[in-house]
């Protein structure tokens, strides 16, 4: 593969840490396959100050996707947000608008395509029994999976370690109310590799098998998470669908016209 500098457009990924991430080996597969002279490749930043440095090394960088944990702290680095994203307070995805006729760089834009991928993937988990869901997590991918609820009109109650008004702490959960949330996502990088030995703390004995329990991380494939769920009886998803469709909706929004 040659230099990241020489390819025509450049894509890639910003958060910390990177090591579980399957979207590279995707992005290029897929680049080779369509004979795309574009390459994808990891920013492993501790630091999102650094972001605008990334940008100025690589001039033919052309869109990012956003991971934990900056897909709330980066909008303060975009020019603007596309409503999803507004809306939701979280961007996974950035468009570089570049003038067709200098290339030179006019505005960095935020999306989300978090929501339209969780969205598709719930559609055939969703049942008259299932209209509320138990979200964990607080973050970015949180808030894409409630609105992603509220456009199908399920209840969302969240559920995190630190108390708020409207967010329950793991120990408040009863039996009631995981029998009440037929639906349980786990929005949390809890479990993801490569501390695949780490679980949320909830409650699994409370489960049945009227419960769906969704786990965002893909890597590994089946969690620790979606193992607990299933000996009650949950059914159980993880991730990769949904990482597939907010992949193709990214290359869409990169591969936008210009002005």
């Amino acid at each position: 593969m040659k230099s990241p500098h020489s390819c025509k457009y450049l894509y890639g990924l910003i958060g910390y840490p990177l090591v579980h991430s399957f979207s590279r080996d995707f992005f290029n597969q897929k680049f080779l396959a369509e004979d795309i002279d574009a390459q994808y490749m990891n920013f492993e930043i501790e630091d999102l100050g650094l972001l605008m440095e990334v940008i100025a090394e690589y001039p033919n960088l052309n869109g990012l996707n956003v991971t934990a944990p900056y897909k709330e702290a980066v909008i303060p680095y975009l020019d603007s947000l596309d409503d999803d994203a507004r809306q939701i307070g979280a961007v996974n995805v950035i468009r570089f608008i570049k003038s067709k006729k200098t290339g030179d760089l006019l505005e960095l834009r935020g999306y989300n395509s978090d929501v339209v991928g969780f969205e598709k993937t719930i559609e055939g988990i969703l049942t008259p029994q299932r209209t509320k869901a138990m979200v964990l997590g607080t973050g970015g991918a949180a808030k894409a999976v409630r609105a992603a609820f509220s456009k199908h009109g399920i209840d969302v109650q969240l559920v995190s370690r630190r108390k708020s008004e409207h967010t329950l702490i793991y120990e408040e959960i009863t039996r009631a109310m995981v029998a009440e949330y037929k639906i349980i996502v786990n929005a949390t990088p809890v479990g993801k590799y490569p501390d695949d030995d780490q679980f949320p703390d909830f409650p699994y004995r409370f489960l049945t098998k009227e419960h769906i329990c969704y786990d965002l991380i893909y890597n590994p494939e089946e969690t620790l998470f979606m193992k607990k769920s299933a000996k009650y009886g949950a059914e159980t998803k993880n991730g990769i669908e949904m990482l597939l469709l907010q992949a193709f909706d990214s290359y869409e929004i990169w591969t936008q016209d210009n002005v």
